[in-house]
């Protein structure tokens, strides 16, 4: 007996182990972990964007409630061991990253407090006159809010290593994907019905905000933009890894054309036209944002079919006419529905009169005064009006930077470890992307990638990554893609690397 045949039957046998069998007690947490991930990914966008309180403290129950059950299944799948040592470094990160957060809550000596955070006395003394009747006090300017949003968080993280931990099989990966990919669709397509309504609704109650611009189940464009920048690139992703394009190099057009027909045409066919209707809902939505990382969408799918086929030059070229094909006809369609008004809030003009250079110069205020550990995570609402040197008509709960907003709460010590972990998983995405040959998994791990790409620039500029239902759908897209990435079957491996 060979070597590789032991070693494949002792796997083999590992996998009847460990996994659970049909109807056992493990086999029904699993399903119930599945089917509750799931139904987090339907329910998080539909009232609207999950911004109320309830809502994310619906989002963190459940995800609490997850993960006991994982904890519970005597029998775990299985993962591929280079994946589960890949995770050590990180998960360092996370852990030290959710250690600081109680940190930043934990009442210490006001003596402690303002060697290491003296704004954070500083700013108390302010607005306070009760600050030097206390000996104690926390670096969270706010700390019930801090709590909150370290919650919120971990519950992100919850999802994330929920994925990682039970997302094993092909068809677990595939269901994720169509059905993020059907919750796209229905938001643009119910945002773009609202829009020419003359009562628009959403969901079960009146549209009052935004009335010219299609937000679905979304209060604002721009946050509806995000969602479904992140979604447009999954689609794409598993048009291509259904078509298996490295096989078009040398083909007729008759028999690329019978290719395309045995590998799903139909299936792709709907794809692509989920892919319009998204791209329309994106540009009527009227987000500059938007209307730029559309653009970039395809231009990324383009320069990274050079790493995705190698030296088969014509394989390239098919995918990068097949890009250019599609953004034709969604540019087509964008300019029917009103190119000028989009491009008119690209003017400068437009942009100092919302107020957003102004809002980054305070901020920038804000972490200079708070450089190491940050005002508290969740407590930029309550510290910015202080940094405030022209009032706005309105209260400003976000910085319209993520990384800003991020950096001023946690300072530099928490916005590295988070970033950090952040950065770390892509990268080994990217890095082990570049070495599979699987075309299915290298289609539908591209796809993720551009989504991460896309939200990372769009969160320049906006808070995408403070919205719940966008922040639960960039984790999900992280957390899936990096397990696409490490996929292997425990079965005997014909050729798969």
């Amino acid at each position: 007996m060979t070597r590789v045949t032991r070693q494949t039957r002792q796997m083999k046998k590992t996998y009847q182990i460990i996994m659970p069998k049909k109807g056992s007690q493990s086999d029904l947490y699993h399903r119930f972990i599945e089917y509750g991930i799931l139904g987090l990914i339907i329910l998080s966008p539909l009232p609207a964007a999950s911004v109320f309180p309830w809502s994310t403290t619906l989002i963190a129950l459940v995800a609490v409630v997850l993960t006991i059950c994982y904890y519970l299944s005597r029998n775990k799948p299985i993962l591929n061991p280079g994946l589960t040592r890949s995770l050590r470094k990180p998960a360092i990160l996370f852990t030290g990253f959710f250690i600081f957060l109680l940190c930043q809550i934990v009442p210490l000596p006001k003596i402690i407090v303002k060697l290491i955070s003296p704004n954070s006395i500083h700013l108390r003394e302010q607005f306070s006159h009760r600050i030097g009747e206390i000996d104690f006090c926390s670096i969270s300017l706010a700390p019930f809010h801090t709590f909150r949003e370290g919650l919120e968080l971990l519950s992100y993280f919850l999802i994330g290593f929920l994925i990682i931990k039970t997302v094993t099989t092909r068809k677990q990966i595939r269901r994720i994907y169509i059905l993020l990919i059907g919750m796209g669709f229905f938001e643009a397509f119910y945002g773009i019905f609202q829009l020419y309504r003359d009562r628009p609704q959403i969901l079960f109650y009146e549209k009052i905000f935004n009335l010219d611009k299609v937000t679905g189940t979304f209060i604002n464009q721009n946050h509806l933009a995000g969602y479904l920048e992140m979604i447009i690139p999954l689609a794409l992703g598993l048009i291509i890894a259904h078509i298996d394009l490295v096989s078009f190099a040398g083909k007729s057009i008759r028999d690329k054309f019978i290719h395309i027909t045995e590998k799903g045409f139909v299936a792709n066919l709907i794809l692509l036209i989920a892919i319009f209707v998204m791209a329309i809902g994106v540009f009527l939505s009227r987000s500059r944002s938007g209307f730029f990382l559309v653009i970039l969408t395809f231009f990324l799918f383009s320069a990274l079919s050079a790493y995705y086929f190698g030296s088969l030059r014509h394989a390239k070229s098919t995918i990068k006419r097949f890009l250019q094909i599609t953004f034709i006809c969604v540019t087509i369609f964008f300019i029917y529905f009103g190119l000028g008004s989009t491009i008119d809030r690209f003017s400068e003009e437009h942009l100092v009169q919302e107020g957003r250079p102004q809002y980054w110069d305070n901020t920038f205020e804000i972490i200079g005064d708070f450089p190491l550990f940050g005002s508290g995570i969740g407590t930029f609402a309550f510290v910015y009006p202080a940094y405030e040197q022209e009032r706005i008509h309105a209260i400003l709960i976000h910085a319209h930077n993520d990384y800003l907003e991020y950096f001023s709460e946690l300072g530099i010590f928490g916005f590295l470890m988070l970033a950090g972990g952040l950065f770390f998983l892509i990268k080994r995405t990217f890095f082990v992307w570049k070495r599979r040959k699987n075309p299915e998994l290298k289609g539908l791990a591209l796809g993720g990638m551009v989504s991460l790409v896309v939200i990372a620039v769009h969160s320049i500029t906006d808070f995408n990554l403070h919205i719940p239902a966008n922040m639960l759908l960039f984790t999900v897209i992280l957390s899936l893609n990096y397990v696409i990435v490490h996929y292997r079957r425990l079965e005997k491996v014909k050729g798969e690397r």
